[in-house]
This record gives C-alpha cells, sequence and structure tokens, in this order.
C-alpha cells in the first residue's frame, strides 16, 4: 500500500538552513505516492536550487507570484484548488509572521492565504526566536487561523545553540503527513502495546530469547498512532527507530515487560499483546560469566508469566488483542488461544510465514469466525488491524458495553 497514492501535495521551502531537509523529505513523499509541486521562496532558494526540487518531485518548480507558465497568471489561486494540503518545510519566524498578519507579497505567502485545503507547517528557527513571545503569539495566532503545526523539535541548531526550534527529521514529517490523512478511528483510546522478544539472562552475557524483530508491533504502533490513539510501546530489544508519537518504556525480560505493561495500564482502552514474549526464563541467572568447561551442564528453566492472560483476566481489563505464531494447524491453535484467555480479538501467523521479515501472512479471529487478509507488507496488515479493531470498539459501544 503507499499510503499518499493519489495526494497532490504543495511544499513550501521557505529560507532556512533546515531548507536542505525539504530536498529529502520531496523524496518520502513522492515515495509514498504524492504528488508533489515545490513552491521556493527567494530566500529559500539561497539554500536549495529549485533544479534539486524539480528533479526530486518531477514537476515545475515555482516561485513568482508573475510565473507566466500558468495561463490565467494566478499561480496562488489554482495551485492549491486541486491539492490535499500545503506543507510549509521549512516554515521559518519570518514566514510564520506573515501568516499571522495576513501579508501576502510574494507567491507562497498569497498562495497560503487565497488556499482551499488545509495548511501544515514545519516551524524551524534558532531557539530564542522560537522562544521570542511574538513568535509564540504568532504561531497561536496561526494554529487558532487553522493551520497545523508539525513541531518544532529540540536538539543541535545550525547556530551551535541546542533548544526548541529544529524542524523534524523529514521522516517525522512524513509520519506526520501520512496520520493527518488518515482517520481517526481510534481517537480518544489509549493503547498499550508490547513488541518484540524478550531476553532471559543465564549469565551477564549469555541468555534466552528469539528472532522476533519487533517489525509487526512497530508498525501496529504507527497505524494506531495515525488513527489518532495515545499510544505506551513497552518494548524488547529491538533495532527500530520509536515511531514519533510513541512513547516507549524499554525491557530486557518477560518479568520487566510485566511490570511495565501494569504500570501504563490505568485508563488503558485496548492492549494489544505483539511481543514474542519467552515461555520460560533461567531459574537462576549467574552473577559472572560462566566459563565453558568439559563438564555437562543442565539449565533449569522456570515459567515466565503470562502476561496477555493476566491483563485480560483483570476485573477492568481493557479491550485485549492477542498474536499467536505457530508452527502448525494455526487454526486450531490460535482459535483455542483466543477462547482459552477470552480474548475478542487474535492475529495468528506461521512462524515461517512472518516471524523477523518485512512481510507476513496473518487471518485474525474474533466471535464472528476467521478473517485470512493476503500476504503484504507489515505496515499496510498493521493499518488493517487497526481498522478491524476500531469496528470492533465501535460495535462494543454500540451494544453498551464498556470499552
Amino acid at each position: 500500500m503507499i499510503d499518499l497514492q493519489g495526494k497532490k501535495l504543495v511544499l513550501g521551502v521557505t529560507g532556512g538552513v533546515a531548507a536542505y531537509k525539504a530536498a529529502e523529505l520531496v523524496r518520502l513523499l513522492g515515495k509514498a505516492g504524492a504528488e508533489v509541486h515545490v513552491v521556493l521562496t527567494e530566500a529559500g532558494a539561497h539554500f536549495v536550487g529549485a533544479p534539486t526540487f524539480q528533479a526530486l518531485s518531477g514537476n515545475p518548480v515555482w516561485t513568482d507570484l508573475w510565473d507566466v507558465r500558468m495561463d490565467n497568471g494566478m499561480a496562488h489561486i489554482d495551485l492549491s484548488r486541486d491539492a490535499d494540503a500545503i506543507l510549509v518545510a521549512p516554515a521559518t519566524a519570518d514566514f510564520i509572521a506573515k501568516l499571522a498578519q495576513g501579508r501576502a507579497d510574494d507567491l507562497l505567502s498569497t498562495l497560503c492565504l487565497a488556499r482551499d485545503c488545509p495548511l501544515l507547517l514545519a516551524p524551524a528557527m534558532n531557539r530564542q526566536m522560537w522562544e521570542h513571545p511574538a513568535t509564540r503569539r504568532n504561531a497561536d495566532t496561526v494554529a487558532a487561523d487553522g493551520a497545523v503545526l508539525f513541531g518544532p523539535a529540540a536538539g543541535d541548531q545550525a547556530c551551535g545553540e541546542i533548544g526548541m526550534g529544529r524542524m523534524e527529521e523529514p521522516e517525522a514529517l512524513l509520519e506526520r503527513t501520512l496520520a493527518f490523512f488518515t482517520p481517526k478511528q481510534l481517537a480518544g483510546r489509549k493503547v498499550v502495546l508490547t513488541a518484540g522478544p524478550t531476553f532471559e539472562a543465564i549469565d551477564p552475557v549469555r541468555g534466552i530469547t528469539n528472532s522476533s524483530s519487533g517489525k509487526m508491533g512497530y508498525a501496529l504502533a504507527r497505524a494506531c498512532i495515525r488513527a489518532g490513539a495515545e499510544v505506551i510501546l513497552v518494548s524488547g530489544p529491538v533495532a527500530l527507530p520509536v515511531p514519533p508519537g510513541a512513547r516507549r518504556v524499554p525491557v530486557a525480560s518477560a518479568l520487566q515487560m510485566r511490570d511495565a505493561v501494569l504500570a501504563a495500564l490505568p485508563g488503558t482502552d485496548v492492549f494489544i499483546g505483539v511481543a514474542a514474549v519467552a515461555d520460560y526464563r533461567p531459574a537462576e541467572s549467574a552473577e559472572h560469566k560462566i566459563k565453558k568447561s568439559a563438564v555437562d551442564r543442565s539449565l533449569a528453566l522456570t515459567p515466565n508469566p503470562d502476561i496477555l492472560a493476566e491483563v485480560a483476566a483483570l476485573p477492568d481489563a481493557p479491550f485485549c488483542v492477542g498474536f499467536a505464531a505457530e508452527s502448525r494447524d494455526l487454526d486450531t491453535y490460535a482459535e483455542g488461544k483466543r477462547r482459552n484467555k477470552k480474548l475478542p480479538l487474535l492475529v495468528g501467523n506461521l512462524v515461517g510465514d512472518g516471524l523477523g521479515g518485512d512481510d507476513n501472512t496473518i487471518i485474525l479471529y474474533d466471535d464472528a469466525g476467521r478473517h485470512p487478509l493476503p500476504r503484504a507488507p507489515k505496515a499496510e496488515l498493521a493499518q488493517h488491524i487497526v481498522t478491524h479493531l476500531a469496528a470492533l470498539l465501535d460495535a462494543r459501544a454500540a451494544s453498551g458495553k464498556v470499552v
């Protein structure tokens, strides 16, 4: 699935150092399926030239209010009339001030004032410029006028200072743009989700774990955030970036994961147990590395807690979604697990289909039966799961049950 397929975006680039990030943003938006038309201000062209944006977008770049390429001479009108949104990245302090005051002295500012589509802004400036009362007033004004602000972020700045004001990275801006266009099926919901493997220490350097990559759990976290949910991601050890908007709680062992989940549960509407939690852990973990020897060794194991079953059995349990990765007889084992743990929804797959990879083949099991989905990237499957979950939540709410 290409998330922005069919979307037309106008990308405004103003005169900030962060304009170099706009080039990568154009590439990412295009890769996601969007048709991108760049409007470059005179100051923005001092940082990145029009040929770069034309090459990356595949479309002519607009710079002049009086551009003769527009037959009617009204680029400031026509560019927004069939656009799905205008995204200005970077949006400098000066440009935000223009918008707050309703000034229109170049193509981009005139276009934003005459627009017939949503306006998205990615602020970028020095930390003291961002913190200045005038800038904060202007930002509040444009937000009150209907603009949506993406950021800014905190961190190192080109001037050598550190603080709020950095433009968010292109990947984060892409994620925010995707979220903007995603129906908010989980708006107002709090979702606690586990992902990745657990690591059960045998000694300081060895442990029991599995080959779960965490990709399915992280894809689901992104899909829930795009759908408007507050997401707490309790994650085992994985090499994946934190989904923008998620609060990640890193853990290693099953016991740590259980404690983190229970701590996050108050006020939770949905719990999704995606993590591949080890069924057993060493009865004792050695304080020092166990040395190799010719003597046969045995390892005593003890069961780990069943986090999903424990949450589902709570008197005030949230809506619980389980995952079952089986090596055979998927229908039998997955539906048995769902019924034994009294889960309203379970996602099942065969380990050979998806464990550790980017794609998967899954079947959704609920009270209405089994719902197979065709093989697809995990990001696409995550969106299908969220849509199915939202429908079940709506049906439960309509029936008068607490969700």
